[in-house]
């Protein structure tokens, strides 16, 4: 570089991030925003069961020139542990919205379940107040743990988790999930790509390859539970298996701590290699447009 050149600062992407249309604690325009003041180039909306904040967050992309991918984030168990997936560049999630909808209902289920919980144990909150901190978003612990910490009967959502709600805590009930290759299906029933949300340590090597047997697509590579060495042992795997990488913040909004926006950094070729996975699948029919100038 000549002495006195400017330097460009790398293109960097967001690909899990959840707005109030599941458990998030900003409005999805708010999301856009967020991600325009931190200089990053796309996001992908990935709401709980739900692509309900999707139109809201193109419309902000649109005005703000920040790129919005459609996606999703959905729940299956193995072998008694649960399994987050995301789906993400979804060409068409009207195909998979009855589905949705039913894992929703679930969800409405279980809050009112944990709510008897917690008044059989004395903690009289309401199933109207966790139904308020919801609002319109699809329902979920974060939310339960809100109107308890509104009422004044715990300092904080980590005390709420730490006692009543967490696994294997007294008011918890389980969620209703799918298996991963039902998950998987979903997604490419939608046409996009799946992709194993924050699959940590306990994910092994014939663990990704028994679920690119069912079409697995990516491993969510960057993800702030992910320490250095793990980080670098799954982009060898997905390298070795043929899965595409992904990574994101998995922000709800928090503005300190380790899930804020961002704060993985991963860089926009990430986003091109998906793309390209998508386009060598199907032609292209549910690739993603060409990035709008910031």
């Amino acid at each position: 570089m000549t002495a006195g050149a400017a330097t460009v600062a790398p293109r960097t992407v967001d690909l899990h991030m959840h707005s109030t249309a599941s458990d998030g604690a900003r409005v999805p325009e708010e999301v856009v925003a967020a991600a325009r003041a931190a200089g990053i180039t796309a996001i992908a909306l990935t709401d709980h069961d739900t692509v309900a904040g999707l139109d809201a967050a193109r419309r902000a992309g649109d005005a703000l020139g920040v790129r919005v991918i459609t996606g999703v984030e959905l729940s299956a168990e193995e072998g008694g542990r649960e399994v987050h997936l995301l789906g993400l560049h979804l060409g068409n999630p009207g195909a998979i919205e009855g589905t949705m909808a039913s894992l929703r209902d679930a969800r409405v289920d279980r809050a009112r379940r944990m709510v008897e919980k917690l008044n059989a144990l004395g903690i009289p909150v309401s199933f109207d107040a966790v139904q308020s901190e919801a609002g319109i978003g699809a329902i979920g612990r974060p939310h339960v743990a809100r109107a308890i910490v509104a009422g004044g009967w715990a300092l904080d959502a980590r005390e709420v988790f730490d006692r009543w709600l967490g696994h294997g805590r007294p008011a918890n009930v389980p969620k209703a999930r799918l298996t991963v290759a039902e998950a998987i299906r979903l997604v490419h029933d939608a046409g996009g790509l799946a992709v194993a949300a924050h699959p940590g340590p306990e994910t092994t090597r014939t663990r990704l390859e028994r679920w690119g047997a069912e079409g697995l697509d990516g491993v969510e590579v960057w993800h702030p539970s992910h320490f250095p060495d793990e980080i670098r042992r799954l982009r060898a795997l997905a390298d070795h298996l043929g899965l595409v990488a992904s990574g994101g913040s998995d922000w709800h909004g928090a503005t300190d701590g380790p899930r804020t926006i961002g704060v993985m950094h991963v860089p926009y070729e990430v986003l091109e290699a998906q793309e390209a996975r998508l386009a060598a699948r199907d032609g292209g029919e549910h690739a993603t447009p060409p990035a709008r100038s910031a």
